[in-house]
């Protein structure tokens, strides 16, 4: 309940006032089940609403939703104002506060989503449950992914890119170090595990812009951002490592503002245990950073759980505003820790807190908040203001009702979004990558038929220059015994025509004889006439 600048939260010896100043400076809402925890979120919440401040609140077990109910008078409530806290029942007002209910795994709520990118891979290995070697391996993963500006936006993304590495390996083995296709195995059978807690649904597109949780009313009182964590819970690694991713995201983008007069926002982070359970060191000592540094942001932070003890020594000591439920002590191991929590008070004399510890009943804490100067008010053993908003469950129209009031936002994260990513970059890589290896396989067949071709080419030269040459041989043979023949042909002719001129000078021979003997004897004749004046033949 909202008093000024303070927020009444039980009342003991004196009241108890959680102040606003000192609200940043984080706290705890402890103790065991049943004890009152989650009416102590309600009125503290609900305090930081009416004062104007955004509120996160994960409903794990489904009754936080009542705060947007307004609460009703009741026999226990009249008795608890008439005997705890000087109320007159009259004087009482109830009402819901402003709510808006999300829902990481697409229930009904406005659909919360982040990106594989956002979340990182020290708390997606944290969420997978993955060894030092197989972190390594994510780590590379991301790390390649960055630099050759792929987006890792949902899980189909990273399956994706894992495979891609794993088949360029060698390529990446010298920048980035050794990648071993048993660890990409381990983190791919990881994922699916995931995707069947409904990872499929929760990493993707819009993601949620954490300044749609810094918001007002028209009225000035900040919303109260309930996380339908009832599903979300089942699985512990994705609840607690969704909430850290929120944690670390508002300590990486909220700038600094030092002690404002009220905190910017207050993240109530329930079952905080689930945080811690088996957390690595190195991510422990990331969560111990933010939760000292993020204070200076103007961001409030309370854990609660069952048990101080399921929260590292050295977060605790950053919970400087404390609502201490009972305990149950029934071992050495259990009373150890009601005296470990009893000594983190500031003691108050008049009892004993170990003690009060194990006999305070159900709406009673050991309170103790920081004061105008920062230091830790004495305990007081007292009972918890009832919240003015509904105890219970909201029914589900209005809930309902508040989910289709915030019809703009719904309007902004309603619909999934699958645009391009590090899935389709790298089918487009691979489709481009077969293309190159189908036209490198056609140019070594079109160079093998080329050479092929000239072979053959160079075989057909080959046979029409040997025919060539026979035809050449062929035809100088040819030329050959056509000359021969010739040159027998004119010897021949030779030949006869010496015959010939044989014969003609023989016949020339003849005729000349014959004539010659004719002239003689008709000389001899004539010279015989002549001397004896007669002709002798």
């Amino acid at each position: 309940m909202l008093d000024g600048d303070r927020i009444w939260m039980a009342q003991g010896e004196k009241p108890c006032y959680l102040l606003l100043s000192q609200a940043n400076r984080h706290g705890l809402i402890a103790g065991a089940s049943g004890t009152g925890k989650t009416v102590t979120l309600k009125v503290m919440a609900e305090g930081f609403s009416q004062a104007g401040v955004p509120v996160f609140v994960a409903d794990v077990k489904g009754d936080v939703t009542g705060m947007a109910e307004a609460g009703q008078m009741s026999d226990f409530i009249r008795k608890r104002c008439e005997d705890s806290f000087g109320l007159a029942p009259e004087r009482v007002s109830f009402e819901g506060c402003p709510v808006r209910v999300w829902d990481p795994l697409g229930g009904e709520g406005i659909p919360v989503r982040v990106t594989v990118s956002q979340m990182g891979p020290m708390l997606l290995g944290r969420l997978l449950g993955l060894t030092d070697v197989q972190q390594g391996v994510l780590n590379i993963v991301f790390r390649v992914a960055d630099d050759q500006g792929l987006l890792l936006i949902d899980l189909k993304d990273l399956r994706a890119m894992l495979g891609f590495v794993a088949e360029h390996r060698g390529e990446y083995t010298v920048t980035y170090g050794n990648v071993s296709t048993q660890s990409v195995g381990a983190i791919q059978r990881a994922l699916i595990a995931v995707e069947d807690q409904g990872g499929d649904v929760f990493f993707g597109e819009p993601y949620l812009d954490l300044d749609d949780w810094f918001q007002c009313d028209p009225r000035g009182r900040g919303y109260v951002n309930i996380l339908n964590a009832a599903r979300i819970v089942q699985t512990p690694q994705v609840y607690a490592m969704f909430l850290l991713w929120m944690l670390s995201t508002l300590f990486e983008t909220l700038p600094e503002v030092g002690d404002p007069d009220k905190p910017r926002f207050v993240f109530f982070f329930d079952e905080a245990h689930l945080l811690f359970d088996d957390m690595p060191k190195r991510l422990g000592d990331k969560i111990v950073q933010v939760v000292k540094l993020i204070r200076s942001k103007g961001v409030g932070v309370y854990f609660i759980t069952q048990s101080p003890s399921d929260v590292p020594g050295e977060v605790l000591a950053q919970l400087s505003n404390r609502v201490q439920h009972g305990l149950r002590a029934y071992t050495p191991a259990e009373q150890k820790v009601v005296r470990a929590a009893a000594a983190s008070f500031r003691a108050n004399p008049s009892f004993d807190s170990a003690a009060a510890l194990q006999e305070i009943g159900t709406g009673e804490a050991l309170v103790s908040f920081l004061d105008e100067k920062g230091t830790p008010s004495v305990v007081e053993s007292a009972r918890v203001l009832f919240p003015q908003c509904k105890m219970d469950a909201a029914d589900p129209e209005v809930l309902r009702g508040a989910v289709t009031a915030q019809s703009d936002l719904m309007g902004k994260y309603g619909t999934a979004i699958d645009r391009q990513s590090a899935f389709e970059d790298i089918n487009g890589m691979k489709a481009e990558e077969a293309e190159s290896q189908r036209l490198a396989a056609e140019r070594v067949e079109l160079e093998r038929e080329r050479a092929e071709f000239e072979k053959e080419r160079a075989k057909v030269a080959e046979r029409e220059e040997k025919e060539r040459q026979k035809a050449a041989e062929k035809a100088e043979r040819a030329q050959e015994r056509e000359m021969e023949r010739q040159r027998k042909e004119l010897e021949r002719q030779q030949r006869t025509l010496e015959r010939q001129q044989e014969r003609r000078d023989a016949q020339i021979r003849r005729t000349a004889g014959s004539i010659l003997g004719a002239i003689g004897r008709e000389a001899s004749r004539q010279l015989v006439r002549g001397i004896f004046g007669t002709l002798r033949l």
